[in-house]
């Protein structure tokens, strides 16, 4: 699992890419098969998106009042 983390773009660089694939479909001179790649493919950075914030979720623990870690 380490290794695919490290192999995993960040949030920040699948943000990113995420604007450019939403600026580039908002262009006028797109062609629909265009815009079903780009499509396909924010949705696939989507996807890796939710997984890497439920991973980091997994990871969050919170401390209570009386001392105790629990997982967040």
């Amino acid at each position: 699992m380490e290794n695919q983390e490290q192999n995993t773009p960040g949030l920040e660089k699948l943000f990113a890419r995420l604007e450019e694939v939403t600026a580039d479909m908002e262009k006028s001179d797109i062609t629909l098969e265009e815009s079903f790649a780009l499509y396909n493919e924010g949705m696939q950075l989507l996807k890796q998106c939710n997984e890497t914030i439920d991973a980091v979720e997994k990871k969050v623990q919170v401390l209570d009042e009386n001392g105790e870690v629990h997982e967040f």
